[in-house]
């Protein structure tokens, strides 16, 4: 009889695990089915998205953000399908993830104040992709605004990572905001130089390049008397994106020019006065 019992039990045990594998199996061939078919989806979109993002225009940081918010939001569509699918459903499926929402949301406030400093930095547009900023003492090209962190290039070829909180919250120094930025040049010479040969000569030099905004004035001027020498201070106003090239050509330029005049860079002298004898 214990026997006969036993047997009964494992058939009915089986037959019951073999329905239940049935219905899971079916469960989880279609969830998979389902996650393949939504990623080629997804892809497909993106492609779409990232075509009517360049025929329209939109301008490259604001481009890189919505590519990166729709692949979230995608996925996060999604995972929710896959989900219901194997069995779970919406409210519960809600549930969970208002759960891990809070629970993540404490654990990564610092990520949700860099996204909140990435839809104030599109909004507000401190900056954009490829504009010359420094910010916490870095200094480089936009490269990329995604909707957590801001990439930008060195000039030593170093890329920067910095989160979009920090950046929204901190001074930002846009060198190229403005079509074009001054160039100053700080100069010194003699007592015996004449400031207005010195004007005409540093002009000359730095009107030649072609690049220099004619429209704007090259100003020489007389800054600062000082204890051995005189501060002249050279300014013209070149493109903000050629600046430093244009430092460089500017300053060797001006250099050549004045050895040309003859005019020489002073050293710095002192006068020693030898007293006489004293008398016996």
């Amino acid at each position: 009889m214990p026997t006969q019992i036993d047997q009964d039990f494992w058939i009915e045990l089986k037959s019951k695990l073999q329905t239940l594998l049935l219905d899971i199996g079916l469960d989880i061939v279609y969830a998979v089915i389902c996650f393949f078919l939504g990623v080629f989806i997804i892809k497909f979109v993106m492609r779409l998205l990232k075509r009517a993002l360049v025929k329209s225009k939109v301008e490259l940081s604001l481009k890189t953000f919505i590519e990166s918010l729709s692949i979230f939001l995608l996925y996060g569509l999604l995972f929710f399908a896959v989900g219901s699918i194997l069995g779970i459903k919406s409210t519960s499926f809600l549930a969970i993830f208002g759960a891990a929402g809070i629970a993540v949301g404490l654990a990564l406030q610092g990520s949700l104040s860099n996204f909140a400093g990435g839809i104030l930095i599109l909004v507000f547009k401190p900056f954009r992709v490829g504009d010359l900023i420094e910010v916490n003492g870095k200094l480089g090209e936009v490269q990329k605004i995604d909707i957590l962190y801001t990439s930008i290039k060195t000039f030593d070829g170093r890329i920067i990572t910095m989160p979009n909180g920090g950046v929204s919250n901190s001074d930002v120094d846009n060198r190229t905001a403005e079509k074009y930025r001054r160039i100053d040049l700080e100069l010194k010479f003699s007592f015996e130089e004449d400031v207005d040969r010195l004007r005409e000569v540093i002009v000359r030099a730095l009107s030649k390049n072609p690049k220099v905004a004619t429209h704007l004035d090259v100003d020489v001027r007389l800054e600062e008397i000082r204890e051995y020498d005189m501060k002249i201070m050279a300014r013209c106003w070149v493109p903000s994106t050629e600046y430093w090239p244009l430092f460089w050509e500017q300053l060797e330029a001006v250099k050549k020019e004045l050895d040309q005049e003859g005019i020489k860079i002073p050293i710095p002298r002192r006068t020693v006065y030898q007293g006489g004898e004293k008398e016996k």
